[in-house]
């Protein structure tokens, strides 16, 4: 029997994609609107949909009691409202249905000197970028307060997994590995908060299960792995089949590629996130999911590397390099 209907907004993403899977391993009736081809995931069905259409949302919203909100918009098209109306859009297509809005949030609500994040960490975002994720919180709380919907934030740090791509993870710490070369991309002893996306998807379905027992309006920090620049680079070089050099990350070409890229270029704007320690922290939270959620770091990192070096090493293409 069904645990309930949840349907995913942004199934294709990071967090869609790990998301769907967790609810469909947890008993869910797990949907996920697609604007064109469906990608193969388990127990999980595809409706046809735009988020840019009113009308869509609400027909595939219709009958879930739960919504995966994981719809983003490249870096570079967060401005001029475009974030808050698609996030206006969801809000309306949900109507004053008390159903749960589940949300992700990030780090970027708050400055490089706050040390130790809470979810009551006061918010004072370092970019404009980070202005806008405050005011998306805001218009969730605003939402919650009318009694429109329940919304659910789950901040997490940067995303890594198998065979997740497109993330710093992949961009910037292994993008030379088949070179033989894992990227620094912070000072050593700089510590830095990275989400394993099963665990996050998993996370997302336990504060989905408990619902009823929370807030209307409510923030959570998932602690992930929180480990220095140093301790990444250590464990991927110790999981690795092959020798593999450390070098740091040329964080200062990102203005010259920026020139020429406005993705990059603001991708380039939030280096100050990996020269700052910022760990995220919540107690609470970790006593919702128990002592025991979670997959040790050395085996996240394990999985999330291996599709990187099977096929070379198997062919024994893969460079390799002195320790």
């Amino acid at each position: 029997m069904s645990k309930g209907d949840v349907v995913v907004l942004g199934i294709t993403g990071h967090i869609g994609r790990a998301a769907a899977l967790a609810f469909a391993a947890a008993g869910w009736s797990v949907r996920g609107m697609v604007r064109r081809e469906a990608p193969l995931l388990p127990d999980v069905t595809f409706e046809r949909g735009d988020a840019a259409s009113l009308a869509d949302l609400q027909r595939v919203i219709g009958p879930a009691d739960i919504v995966v909100n994981a719809l983003n918009l490249p870096y570079h098209q967060w401005d001029q409202g475009r974030f808050e109306a698609q996030l206006a859009r969801v809000i309306t297509a949900m109507g004053s249905t008390g159903k749960a809005m589940l949300f992700p949030g990030n780090i970027y609500n708050f400055r490089a000197g706050d040390r130790d994040v809470t979810p009551d960490s006061p918010q004072h975002p370092q970019t404009p970028r980070g202005g806008i994720r405050v005011r998306l919180e805001q218009m969730l709380a605003a939402a919650a307060e009318r009694g429109d919907i329940q919304a659910i934030v789950l901040r997490a740090g940067d995303f890594y997994g198998p065979n997740s791509h497109g993330d710093w993870f992949e961009q910037g710490v292994l993008s030379a590995v088949r070179k033989g070369v894992v990227q620094r991309l912070g000072p050593p002893a700089v510590g830095h908060s990275w989400a394993y996306l099963p665990d996050l998807g998993r996370a997302f379905e336990h504060l989905a299960a408990l619902r009823r027992s929370l807030g209307a309006f409510e923030r959570f920090h998932f602690a992930g792995h929180f480990v220095t620049h140093a301790q990444l680079t250590d464990a991927i070089r110790a999981a690795a089949p092959v020798p593999l050099k450390v070098k740091d990350f040329p964080h200062w070409i990102m203005p010259l590629l920026g020139l020429g890229s406005p993705l990059l270029r603001e991708l380039g704007k939030m280096s100050y996130l990996w020269r700052n320690t910022m760990e995220l922290v919540d107690p609470r939270l970790a006593a919702l999911l128990g002592p025991q959620f979670g997959t040790p770091f050395e085996a996240a990192i394990a999985a999330t590397i291996a599709p990187y070096f099977n096929t070379a090493v198997r062919g024994k293409t893969m460079a390799t390099a002195p320790a």
